[in-house]
């Protein structure tokens, strides 16, 4: 696989058009840290790890209605084009109601809190 985190960003999108509660994703800490990033912020209901660290299940949000929470995610930054940020150059994705992920020195975090915390980064993807 070239591009793990893409392939998890897909496999949410997948699963979130034919309504799938849950999907189950190779583990590794860098999709751990996204997941801990989605549900801090609301896009799934949980996570855990399955089958001592070979599995990851992530349990997607939906409306009553049955849309989907996260109406887009997309991948900014792809091991052939590596986008960097500095701290002033993180744009709220959305208004402010999006949230964009952003890989830094002090770990991966949502582009608020590397704002706040003066930092720059790759940046990860963008999620509304």
């Amino acid at each position: 696989m070239i591009d793990p985190i893409a392939d998890m960003l897909t496999q949410i999108r997948n699963a979130q058009v034919v309504k799938k509660p849950e999907i189950s994703l190779p583990f590794s800490k860098v999709k751990l840290a996204l997941a801990k990033i989605l549900k801090e912020e609301g896009y799934i209901i949980d996570f855990a790890i399955l089958d001592k660290n070979k599995l990851l299940k992530l349990v997607l949000k939906y409306l009553e209605n049955g849309q989907p929470i996260i109406q887009k995610i997309e991948r900014k930054s792809t091991p052939g084009q590596r986008i960097y940020v500095g701290s002033k150059e993180i744009k709220k994705v959305l208004g402010g109601l999006g949230t964009s992920i952003v890989s830094t020195s002090m770990g991966i975090m949502t582009g608020k809190a590397a704002r706040k915390r003066n930092l720059g980064g790759e940046l990860i993807c963008e999620i509304f």
